[in-house]
């Protein structure tokens, strides 16, 4: 079941089809194709060429036709520089998008709130994954704020609000090592998976990719292995995961594997913009 309105040509490559991030939902701010400029900026950042994808990017916001274009653009710099780990600056262009999505309250309100709570759990992404904690646990916090003001909010996107925020709050409390704190909120995440009814298969993936993500940065490497390979095994990031288990138990052979498959991401996401870096540095 699809919990957002259709995805457009653009959002589908901006987003991809899998994203460690619950859940995978419509993201993308304006119809029509990807214009030309934007797919070859997707191309060179997944290339590493990350100064060449900006000036195209930047060429795209400069000569937008209309605000939903020209938020899209944004969206785009944003992945960019989450391509370089870059959490504030990633921040900074996924606020312009909410800022569009802002002025959109009053026409079409349930995808505009939807749509500022994903951007803000997008930069959210970034900064946890490139090491900002405490910037990642802020935004994450807004990002529900913001898609729980959705006008008339069903109880499946109401509870799919609180799967993520409680997913989000045991991940950073696993970066930080307080185990108490990630378990309790593994089962909130629990609990709020299990009230969902129409969107509880779609998102029952991302339940082992959270136990699993909270096994490795705890140390408990067995237990990784074991939850990380009942996630999506066709996401970039949860490759790249998977990879950094086996790194732990002393198996580089079958972390250089995933490696391998995580650098063969062409998703202009989060996860690909973790995985892709990640994967080519460890492959030399």
């Amino acid at each position: 079941m699809r919990i957002a309105p259709t995805l457009t040509a653009a959002a589908l490559l901006l987003s991809f089809t899998v994203s460690a991030q619950p859940p995978a939902g419509a993201r993308g701010p304006g119809p029509g194709s990807m214009s030309e400029g934007l797919r070859q900026a997707t191309a060179l950042d997944l290339e590493g060429k990350y100064a060449e994808a900006r000036q195209l990017i930047q060429k795209e916001i400069d000569s937008a036709s209309d605000p939903r274009a020209k938020a899209n653009a944004q969206r785009a710099m944003a992945m960019s520089y989450a391509f370089e780990g870059n959490c504030k600056k990633t921040t900074e262009y996924e606020q312009m998008v909410m800022a569009y999505w802002k002025t959109r309250e009053s026409e079409e309100p349930k995808n505009a709130f939807y749509q500022q709570g994903e951007m803000a759990n997008e930069a959210a992404r970034v900064c946890i994954d490139s090491g900002d904690i405490d910037a990642a646990a802020k935004l994450y916090k807004l990002g529900t704020e913001l898609g729980l003001k959705e006008p008339e909010i069903s109880s499946d996107r109401k509870a799919l609000w609180e799967f993520r925020l409680a997913h989000a709050e045991a991940r950073v409390a696993a970066r930080r090592n307080k185990k108490a704190d990630a378990e309790k909120a593994i089962v909130a995440a629990r609990a709020a998976l299990d009230r969902m009814t129409d969107l509880k298969r779609q998102q029952e993936a991302f339940f082992p990719y959270l136990t699993g993500y909270v096994a490795l940065y705890l140390g408990d490497y067995p237990k990784a292995l074991a939850d990380l390979q009942k996630a999506n095994q066709n996401d970039a990031f949860i490759q790249c995961l998977i990879a950094q288990t086996y790194e732990k138990l002393g198996d580089k052979e079958k972390a250089m594997e995933y490696y391998k498959k995580a650098s063969g991401a062409r998703a202009h996401n989060p996860p690909a913009a973790y995985a892709v870096p990640l994967a080519r540095r460890k492959l030399g």
